[in-house]
């Protein structure tokens, strides 16, 4: 179905394609885990609360390893008390050290075993995330994605869906443990060795964290201008691998590498500037947690030196910094994963945020199909960024009724169809079928009562079964085979060796301009709508092949209101009456006859066509009505 595309006015930006303002990352964060307790995931509950107390008991051991080794070492350099302050006085340095492997294996691997029972978990939440958005990017109105390339549509889903996962991973099993190890071991620190420890340790946390959170910000502006870049060259690409037959058509090779090289240098640039400042980062990260690390050390030495500590206290001390620092040097990359999937995220969230144009009133009613009369009262339309469109369209088609509409390029006709379908909604007006106003009753309902055979049959990359049974997906071999015979394609379907199996490659490309219209006829009466809309359905075939699928197009149209949009008059010139549209106003209607009579723009156009064929879509040629 061809017609205006919305055009974007200068200054104009695209939301979801563009460098906006960030998400709040709380906002973002929120969202996310709220997906963790929707009804769909209560059956992971149990899990996602095991994970939890195995991720808490998991920091508590870590934090209690190194005083068992303390302790041990004590108690081998002679101290009666070694084990005392954890309640294991008199406890042998085997027994210390082997409570200190203990602690120390089942602090890693507790996690490992959370890690791998909780995967499941994230990637339901996955799906759910993913499955929503997928399905609200279908339901958004059609202006939406005539202005967006459907890559990079699909690159905001998948970039969004997998920083999902990062958060999750990040926030609930990195981020949050190691701010609750390092409470832990605050509190052990200042219990058992002195509050100065404790202070160092948060000092040196609270710095690296400033630090890591300061330099990531600024690279996070610098990260959505990357991924701009990043959807704009997977919007080229797939933009230009899919017309792959148009840049051949047009010897437009080498100018599409030239704009995908223009695309991939802009992306490489904002690359580079990325790597530079994480190279940066690491640096003053790795400088900070160093430092700590030799503060602590030297005020322990000392304590050993002036004899308020022992040599095993010294060993507990620092094992224990080592052990906050370790997941600290993850949480910089971690902090920085973190960022960068909220900046991702935050596309997916706007996707989903976005309210189609066209929506369902509430309380909107299921469309009953009776006998397919149509009505137009004064109904306007202007497509967004144009001043043209139709105007005061007025017209009542009786139900059983064949209608052609033709006019010159850009007089409405396709509008007038859009309209039809709630593709878009009037600006004025009211269009009813059965006396039922289109935005009182479902677009899903009144959508399934009306069948389509455009100008060009665009087909799944699938089966032709697949194809052909999309408007009916439940329908049996026999039901296909009988539909695909009422569209004149039951003999080539017998000829092709894997005969419904038979792949229609990208776009029907596999088939000929011939066969994919039939195979567009075969849908329409297979899903046996009570209207057929046909959009210069054999506008775009030679006479030979016209000649076929008109065939098709008379048993498809037999016993259903029939509107079809022509520019070829001859396929219309039977239709019960014809509208004549021109400049968004219907300026004639009648018959063919009365309109030649009438010696008007319709005289003037067949004049202008009279000497091609004239093979008439002929009502009268029309085998007996379908039994409804």
């Amino acid at each position: 179905m061809r017609g205006h595309v919305p055009i974007m006015r200068p200054g104009q930006t695209d939301d979801l394609e563009s460098v906006g303002e960030a998400t709040p990352f709380g906002r973002s964060v929120s969202r996310m885990f709220a997906v963790l307790f929707r009804p769909e995931m209560s059956r992971w509950r149990f899990r996602i609360g095991l994970a939890f107390f195995m991720t808490v008991g998991a920091k508590g051991l870590s934090v209690l390893a190194p005083v068992m080794m303390g302790e041990g070492i004590n108690a081998l350099t002679g101290d009666a008390d070694a084990g005392a302050r954890i309640g294991l006085a008199g406890f042998s340095f085997v027994a210390l050290l082997s409570l200190f492997a203990v602690a120390r294996f089942l602090a890693a691997g507790l996690p490992m075993i959370r890690d791998a029972f909780f995967a499941t978990v994230t990637q339901d939440a996955q799906r759910l995330i993913a499955v929503d958005a997928f399905r609200h990017a279908q339901h958004l109105d059609l202006q939406f994605h005539l202005t967006r390339r459907s890559g990079a549509l699909n690159r905001i889903i998948d970039r969004g869906v997998t920083a999902m996962e990062y958060l999750l991973r990040f926030l609930a099993f990195n981020i949050g443990p190691t701010i609750v190890e390092l409470g832990f071991a605050a509190i052990v620190l200042a219990l058992l060795y002195g509050v100065q420890f404790s202070m160092a340790a948060i000092v040196t946390v609270g710095v690296y964290a400033a630090f890591t959170i300061t330099v990531t910000e600024w690279r996070n502006k610098q990260r959505r201008i990357l991924n701009e870049a990043d959807t704009r060259l997977r919007g080229i690409s797939v933009d230009t691998l899919t017309n792959f037959e148009t840049v051949k058509s047009f010897a437009a090779e080498d100018r599409e590498a030239g704009r995908y090289d223009s695309a991939l240098r802009e992306y490489n640039r904002h690359y580079v500037t990325i790597m530079k400042s994480l190279a940066a980062l690491n640096g003053g990260q790795e400088f900070i947690m160093t430092g700590g690390l030799l503060a602590v050390a030297i005020l322990a030495g000392y304590g050993a030196v002036n004899g308020n500590m022992q040599v095993g206290d010294v060993t507990a001390i620092i094992l224990m910094l080592f052990n906050i620092y370790r997941p600290l040097n993850i949480l910089g990359w971690a902090w920085r994963e973190i960022k960068q999937g909220t900046v991702d995220i935050e596309k997916l969230f706007q996707l989903m945020d976005r309210k189609s144009e066209v929506a369902d009133a509430p309380g909107a009613t299921v469309f009953h199909a009776d006998t397919g009369a149509i009505r137009f009262q004064n109904v306007r339309f202007a497509h967004e960024g144009r001043t043209s469109g139709i105007k005061d369209v007025s017209f009542d088609i009786p139900g059983g009724a064949f209608v052609g509409i033709v006019g010159p390029s850009g007089a409405g006709k396709s509008t007038v169809l859009k309209l039809l379908f709630r593709f878009y909604e009037p600006h004025g007006g009211a269009i009813a079928i059965d006396g039922q106003n289109l935005a009182d009753v479902t677009q899903f309902s009144l959508r399934k009562s009306l069948g389509l055979v455009p100008q060009e049959v665009v087909l799944f990359n699938d089966t032709l079964r697949f194809n052909i049974a999309y408007a009916h997906p439940d329908a049996s071999d026999d039901e296909i085979m009988l539909a695909t015979r009422r569209a004149q394609l039951g003999d080539f379907i017998k000829s092709l060796p894997s005969g419904l199996d038979t792949r229609v490659g990208e776009r029907g490309l596999k088939l000929s301009g011939g066969e994919k219209q039939r195979v567009g006829v075969a849908r329409a009466i297979l899903g046996d709508p009570p209207i057929l809309i046909l959009d210069e359905a054999t506008s775009s075939l030679d006479s030979g092949t016209e000649e076929e699928v008109q065939t098709a197009l008379r048993e498809a149209a037999r016993g259903r209101t029939t509107l079809a949009v022509a520019h070829r008059l001859s396929t219309v010139a039977g239709a019960d009456f014809i509208l004549v549209l021109d400049d968004g106003r219907i300026i004639e209607r009648g018959s063919h006859d009365e309109l030649i009579a009438l010696n008007g723009v319709y005289a003037e156009l067949w004049g202008r066509q009279s000497g091609g064929d004239n093979q008439s879509f002929s009502r009268n040629a029309m085998t007996p009505q379908f039994a409804k």
